[in-house]
């Protein structure tokens, strides 16, 4: 009889996406993905013009917050591979917004979710994907399954 190996009932992954710490990482990027959303929303509808490049990646951020968040949740192989591109977009882009926003000031008059690394959310949006990439590392479905 062979074994389960590293596989779940019903076909599915041993360690799917939003078990264990994967749930922490649900309710955060959950919780970002409505912070974000409002706080671009606001912005973009209150002061259009005020900052629009920096209002609209905040928006970009919320999407990818939100994409992040369904992948984890709906888990498989696809699951994965979209929320590791997710989660990959997402290093990239808080870490060119947190140095644009240092040393170009005029782009980024107002504060964001990514500007300044996240400073205005305790820096989580710099740490958030380092934890999203280091969990989708540990729960990486085996080559032939990608």
């Amino acid at each position: 009889m062979p074994e389960p190996s590293a596989r779940g009932g019903a076909g599915q992954p041993a360690h799917p996406l939003s078990e264990g710490w994967g749930r922490a990482l649900v309710f955060v990027y959950g919780l970002f993905a409505v912070a974000a959303t409002g706080r671009s929303a606001v912005q973009l509808g209150l002061e259009p013009g005020k900052a629009p490049l920096a209002y609209s990646l905040s928006l970009v951020a919320a999407v990818l917050y939100l994409v992040a968040t369904t992948c984890l949740l709906l888990g498989g192989s696809t699951g994965w591979r979209v929320a590791g591109i997710a989660v990959t977009i997402e290093l990239l882009g808080v870490l060119s917004v947190g140095t644009l926003s240092y040393l170009a000031t005029d782009l980024f008059p107002d504060k964001t979710v990514w500007s300044h690394f996240g400073q205005g959310y305790g820096f989580l949006p710099l740490v958030l994907p380092f934890a999203g990439l280091a969990w989708l590392r540990h729960t990486s479905p085996s080559p032939t399954e990608r």
